[in-house]
């Protein structure tokens, strides 16, 4: 896991990169060889997680080793959440890349709340305010019985078959995420984690964020907005909203031969997914913040894709 972990800073120019370290990953590396590869195991497939973690002049031959892997199990690999660069270099593999969706970030050099664009924004963070809202830094191991209650109730609301994803999202433990908790009369009433950034473009992803239904509006916005305020104080570079299926498809993003089938599929679910991903809903709130960057991320499938490598990499996910 160390090794993995130091991969991961050292070489994790992606957004979500932080995620690899969720409970349940498994991790492919090779002794002599700089960096790693994170996966899990669906049937037939191995998923494998944003591409390899590794230097440039290792990255070729330890996706070659690690297909090798998948090969000696007899089975085949599906990447998932790949940067633009990673895409290019899963290509050229002689994988099938489409694009998936999109993510999105704030440079907090620029960012600022003033004016006329903002201005619905300050008036949710204002009327949270006024409803009591009060929205303070917590630390995450002491707050663990208020995010379970909050998350009870909050997957409550989603319906009785309903269940959280995983894999492609962040977990509520761990001792460099960070807690950002609103409360009302003392009261935890929502929260949101956020996840450390490497690369590029440092900084911090807004991650997990729940509420409990009878909470006023605003509350979420109050609690990112006093992140901003802290990073922005810590002069931290930029802050992530992660990564969105289904949102920000362009054909001019498309990577080599792109699948006209999972293309057809993909916008289908960007029409219709609803009951997969609330992607409408997802990219609203992150609009709200007129992100300064829109990163193209992308799906890759070793040789043709098959109905049986998305039905398994729904079920990696849990959202089947």
């Amino acid at each position: 896991m160390s090794s993995v972990s130091d991969a991961i800073q050292s070489y994790g120019d992606n957004p979500s990169a932080f995620l690899a370290l969720n409970s349940g990953n498994e991790y492919f590396t090779v002794p002599g060889l700089a960096g790693g590869i994170v996966y899990r195991t669906a049937g037939r497939y191995l998923v494998q997680f944003a591409g390899p973690f590794a230097p440039d002049d290792t990255y070729a031959q330890l996706l070659r080793q690690f297909l090798d892997f998948a090969a000696g199990q007899r089975r085949r690999v599906v990447g998932i959440q790949l940067q633009q660069h990673d895409a290019v270099r899963y290509a050229e593999h002689g994988f099938t890349v489409n694009q998936l969706g999109s993510s999105y970030a704030v440079d907090l050099s620029k960012f600022t709340l003033r004016g006329s664009r903002f201005m619905r924004l300050r008036n949710k963070i204002k009327r949270a305010a006024r409803s009591g809202v009060v929205v303070a830094e917590q630390d995450l191991a002491d707050s663990q019985p208020a995010l379970a209650e909050i998350d009870r109730e909050w997957l409550r609301s989603k319906g009785r078959h309903a269940k959280q994803l995983q894999f492609l999202v962040g977990e509520a433990t761990g001792g460099v995420r960070r807690l950002f908790m609103a409360r009302i009369e003392g009261e935890p009433v929502g929260y949101i984690t956020y996840s450390p950034v490497y690369g590029s473009r440092p900084g911090w992803m807004h991650d997990l964020s729940r509420r409990r239904l009878d909470v006023p509006p605003g509350v979420m916005e109050a609690i990112n907005s006093t992140a901003i305020d802290m990073f922005q104080q810590e002069q931290v570079p930029w802050l992530h909203f992660g990564f969105t299926p289904f949102v920000g498809l362009d054909p001019a993003l498309e990577v080599g031969a792109a699948s006209p089938l999972v293309s057809r599929i993909v916008r289908l679910l960007a029409e219709h997914g609803n009951a997969v991903y609330p992607a409408a809903s997802q990219l609203a709130y992150k609009e709200k913040w007129s992100p300064h960057a829109v990163l193209p991320e992308y799906l890759a499938f070793q040789g043709r894709p098959r109905v049986g490598a998305v039905y398994r990499l729904l079920r990696v996910t849990n959202a089947l």
